[in-house]
């Protein structure tokens, strides 16, 4: 798949588009690159995917842009699987979003792109303020004789998949039910750094992350999987305060299990599998320590059955 920051390339223009930010690739992003292939491959023609960077609340309202779910990197890696031939990177600048929805589709679907047709969810907004719909869309479409296909929500378990829907699970701690609209567990990476080493003295040793770039979820104890250079390990994770030492600071900490070594300055990824309960003050070491064997025993179980 050809990643690219702009409409120059020929191998974008006459083919199918999808266009969105795509946080995510869940579900219905899945579904939609899979009948944008289709599509194409039925025509003969090209199938591209149009995502932004940033995501165009971060421009406009910073204080209210959502964490993102994935990285740009991570976006188009998923974006790639799933078949289209090229993704444009369209950066979200001021001017850009200033576009009116009428001349967001003449500028960019007819000028730029000279889109032989479309793809798109029912919820897809275009155009300065969002005022453009996809009824919209597909009336110009029509005008313009490009076909125009809007695809019905995904539903998992009656709940239909949407980037923030499944941004509210992860904040609420309901990383399991995130999962299942993603697709797979929710991932994030850092950089391990040095902490206090409070784990270590008690027996179960820490990688402390930093620098996390995307959503995590609410505070409280996971299990789940670490991923090192190396290779993949399960994981006891710990998220917010430790109120038993009295510290209130939000620490992000991960027991790898059955691994020795070292890790200080390595990346690591996290998926998060489950939530086992929430942040707790213990009364005790010995409280705490009976906690961390149980929560630990509960990683095992998830992540090798045993």
């Amino acid at each position: 798949m050809k990643v690219l920051h702009g409409f120059s390339d020929p191998v974008t223009r006459h083919g199918y588009v999808a266009i969105g930010n795509f946080d995510g690739v869940h579900r219905g992003h899945q579904a939609m690159f899979r009948r944008l292939c289709e599509r194409a491959e039925e025509a003969g023609v090209p199938a591209v995917v149009v995502t932004f960077d940033p995501h165009p609340v971060a421009v406009l309202r910073p204080e209210a842009a959502p964490q993102p779910l994935m990285t740009l990197d991570d976006r188009l890696a998923h974006i790639a699987q799933c078949g289209p031939g090229a993704v444009i990177v369209q950066a979200t600048t001021p001017q850009f979003l200033q576009l009116s929805a009428r001349e967001f589709f003449e500028k960019i679907v007819l000028a730029e792109l000279g889109a032989r047709g479309i793809v798109e969810g029912e919820n897809f907004r275009f155009g300065r303020g969002r005022d453009g719909t996809v009824q919209q869309l597909a009336a110009w479409c029509a005008d313009e004789g490009l076909e125009c296909e809007v695809i019905s929500p995904v539903l998992v378990a009656g709940r239909a998949v949407s980037s923030s829907a499944i941004r509210r699970l992860i904040h609420e701690g309901e990383v399991a039910a995130a999962a299942d609209l993603l697709g797979r567990p929710h991932r994030v990476r850092g950089i391990v750094v040095h902490g206090e080493a409070r784990g270590a003295k008690l027996g179960f040793p820490t990688a402390n992350v930093a620098g996390v770039a995307t959503l995590l979820p609410a505070e409280g104890v996971y299990a789940g999987w670490a991923h090192t250079v190396g290779g993949r390990w399960g994981a006891a994770i710990n998220l917010g305060p430790n109120p038993t030492f009295g510290v209130s600071d939000r620490k992000f900490e991960v027991h790898l299990l059955d691994f020795t070594g070292d890790l200080y300055g390595q990346p690591l990824e996290i998926e998060f599998l489950a939530r086992l309960r929430g942040t707790v003050r213990f009364g005790g070491i010995d409280s705490l320590l009976a906690q961390i064997r149980a929560d630990v025993a509960a990683t095992r179980e998830l992540t090798t059955g045993r």
